[in-house]
């Protein structure tokens, strides 16, 4: 996506993988799949002067107001040819919207999703299921604009829930793949490629191990290898370290040092989350987005530093685990928070977090500043989630890791772990190290072309740390061979809805520290801790926009221009309920199983509600919600001062309440995963023991958040790396006694 010009050093570029030879998709395919992409996102020009077939003709009165409009909210003296170029702009004259499309599709579709896809596109290019789905025998593809585009709205209202499903997952590929790659959106914004606060920090000096070509296995000794270099990796490798042991730090993605950050959002969706940033539950019901990059989630989390509530820990220690109520767990807290310098002291609330928060107070709702770790900082930025240029957030990449490396500790990047290697040994079954591929960086030194060097890689070890995250961590572990049946299993996601609102004034709301503030007004509902909280979230263009409703292809366009006025918050629930992951059969990655359950949904409505009523009384002007078939809110003028009495308010908040979260075509959001190799007093409900130790092995631990034994309830960074601390220690306790797996 093209943005406005600011003054400031631009990021290097970082270039992904090459696309693959084979295209997804056929001739035909594109031209059907691109078809339906302009319909959603069409040119559009008067009746007067349009070419209907590749055009959404609107009447020229019509198309004259939407120009006043637009140039209205259009920052710069050439408003009004940024606003012709913006509304004739559309998908399928784009390459670079095409090639963005070719890279979801080769590299990040789990594949049954993809076949679904390119069944449908097969489907529609023959006249029989052209009249099966569209009701006409006439391709879509060759159908003028204001045909598809009333196709797509029949298949929103369909009573066919696939129908419903499908024109969600068209939309939001094409929304987010257009936006990614506008050439108009940006300046159109006056959304700035860096950010306008803070200026480039200098980054760690890395040095990473580096193989020399080979055919046979390369072998390297070492005392404990921890695989992954995220939250609970950082932490892990700079408590070996310091204890004097040799530690390798094994990580599959690679590092991007402070000049190439932050990236561009199709850059960074793509180098630093894993999948591509596209993960779906198998019913579709749920989006993951979770790090794999050096530093994993702690490089593209925010800065939100929440400490485990007291009723998390009770909850923890009544399932037979008393450390978490001890002191020896508050100690590890203020551990990992004086390292990273966790405060509120210097916290500047941008006004999406301040409207929240004055909301919040004249409702009377509980809400509180939320603690940053950046340092003892100021850090005004709402580009985090695409890597921190300013290396004022302190995590892993700024903090523990390059602790662990003064320490002695050292780094592989670009290696793919594909299993632990165990031998039989006195105390039973011994994790002796780690086997996977190793695969060098291209030529330049960068990771778009072909790798140098691939070797396979044998690490030995005297103890063996995975860390690889809640989504990868339990799959290692299957891949290995384990056979423990709750590997895999109680996934928490905390499900999240998002709600927006538009005010009178510009909010620019891609400026400032994303989440600093939480209402915490609903977050025991049930009486035992589960509820939702209310925070503000990520609002950069391709993470923000493909929510905001889609009311034919003229509205989405002007709804989307209004995106400087807007705020957009998040309904998180901590989920009481349950799913898994496993690995795809057909080429290994984590596949999820999870539908965010009745209970849980209930509670993720009531903050929803309490949202909107915190935006009505902040004085939006409108407000609207992300789930289906649910109309925006205009306020009145002629309500003022009826507050969230005013009775149009009232009815649509009854209409929202009865829509509740239709399905299929609902689609939750996550960013907290935990639970999947969890930690309990017993091997027939746990992964691993009260210490950390896989059960019924020696030497093998896991420290992520995939050790909760339920949802945190909060941001899981600090209480990730509190357990991890304790966890780490106890390995470190383990080598001094030397005697395997004693702990």
């Amino acid at each position: 996506m093209a943005t406005a010009t600011v003054t400031g050093k631009i990021p290097k570029a970082s270039p992904p993988s090459a696309l693959p030879s084979n295209d997804p998709l056929t001739p035909e395919q594109w031209k059907t799949f691109l078809a339906i992409s302009d319909a959603f996102v069409p040119a559009v020009q008067p009746k007067s002067k349009a070419d209907p077939m590749h055009q959404l003709a609107v009447p020229d009165d019509e198309y004259s107001r939407a120009m006043s409009v637009l140039e209205r909210i259009t920052p710069t003296e050439t408003g009004r040819l940024l606003v012709d170029n913006y509304l004739q702009e559309s998908p399928g004259t784009s390459e670079a919207f095409r090639k963005a499309v070719y890279r979801l599709m080769s590299f990040f579709m789990v594949p049954d999703q993809k076949n679904q896809l390119i069944m449908v596109l097969n489907v529609l290019n023959y006249r029989a299921g052209s009249l099966l789905l569209t009701g006409s025998t006439t391709p879509i593809s060759e159908q003028p604009v204001h045909v598809r585009e009333q196709i797509l709205r029949g298949w929103e209202n369909s009573r066919l829930p696939p129908l419903r499903l499908l024109m969600r997952s068209l939309q939001m590929l094409t929304k987010q793949s257009w936006i990614q790659t506008s050439p108009s959106m940006g300046p159109l914004l006056g959304y700035p490629r860096v950010p306008v606060h803070g200026t480039p920090g200098k980054g760690f000096e890395y040095s990473f191990i580096q193989m020399p070509p080979g055919d046979g296995p390369e072998i390297i000794e070492t005392d404990v290898v921890v695989v992954g270099s995220g939250c609970g990796a950082g932490v892990s490798a700079k408590n070996v370290a310091d204890a004097g042991y040799r530690v390798i730090v094994a990580e599959a993605g690679h590092y991007w040092p402070p000049e190439h950050l932050p990236m561009t959002e199709q850059e960074g969706q793509t180098n630093l989350f894993m999948n591509g940033g596209l993960m779906l539950s198998d019913d579709q019901s749920i989006g993951v987005a979770a790090g794999q990059t050096w530093g994993g989630g702690g490089t593209v989390n925010w800065s939100a530093s929440l400490q485990t509530q007291s009723f998390v820990r009770k909850e923890w220690a009544d399932s037979g685990l008393p450390y978490f109520t001890s002191a020896e767990f508050q100690a590890d807290l203020d551990t990992v928070c004086n390292r990273m310098g966790v405060s509120t002291d210097f916290i500047q609330h941008n006004q999406t977090n301040q409207l929240l928060m004055e909301g919040a107070r004249k409702l009377g709702y509980g809400h509180k500043a939320v603690p940053q770790n950046t340092g003892g900082k100021q850090h005004y930025c709402g580009y985090c989630t695409l890597g921190c240029a300013s290396c004022e957030k302190q995590g892993p990449v700024i903090s523990y890791l390059p602790d662990a490396a003064r320490a002695g500790a050292q780094f592989i990047e670009g290696f793919h772990v594909k299993k632990v290697l165990f031998e039989d040994k006195k105390g039973g079954r011994t994790a002796v190290g780690v086997q996977g591929i190793w695969k060098s960086r291209d030529l330049n030194g960068g990771i778009e072309g072909p790798s140098t060097v691939i070797r396979d890689v044998i690490i030995k070890a005297k103890r063996v740390i995975v860390s690889g995250g809640t989504m990868q961590s339990p799959l290692l572990l299957m891949r290995s061979g384990l056979k423990n049946s709750n590997i895999g299993k109680y996934l928490h996601l905390h499900p999240v809805s998002f709600l927006g609102a538009i005010h009178e004034r510009e909010i620019k709301p891609w400026e400032g520290g994303i989440l600093t503030a939480v209402v915490s007004e609903y977050e025991n509902l049930d009486g035992v801790g589960h509820g939702a909280k209310i925070e503000a979230t990520n609002m950069l263009p391709a993470t923000w926009l493909p929510w905001a409703a889609w009311d034919g292809g003229l509205g989405y366009k002007i709804n989307a221009a209004r995106m400087k006025h807007m705020v957009g918050y998040i309904s998180i629930a901590r989920d009481r309920d349950t799913g898994s992951v496993f690995i795809d059969p057909n080429d290994g990655r984590c596949r999820i199983n999870y539908h965010p359950s009745a209970f849980d949904k209930k509670h993720i409505m009531e903050g929803v509600i309490a949202c909107a009523k915190i935006q009505y009384i902040a004085g939006a002007t409108e407000i609207f919600t992300t789930i289906p078939h649910v109309p925006k809110f205009v306020r009145n003028p002629a309500n003022a001062g009826l507050g969230i009495n005013d009775p149009e308010f009232v009815a649509w908040l009854a209409t929202v309440r009865r829509a509740g979260f239709p399905s299929p075509e609902t689609l939750f959001v996550s960013a907290h995963q935990m639970g999947t190799c969890r930690m309990g007093a017993s091997k027939g409900t746990s992964v691993v023991d009260p210490k950390g130790k896989v059960w019924d092995t020696q030497g093998l631990y896991v420290a992520d958040a995939s050790v909760f034994p339920s949802a945190s309830g909060v941001n899981p960074m600090i209480t990730n790396m509190a357990i991890s601390n304790y966890i780490s220690r106890n390995v470190v306790a383990g080598l001094a006694d030397g005697i395997r797996g004693k702990l």
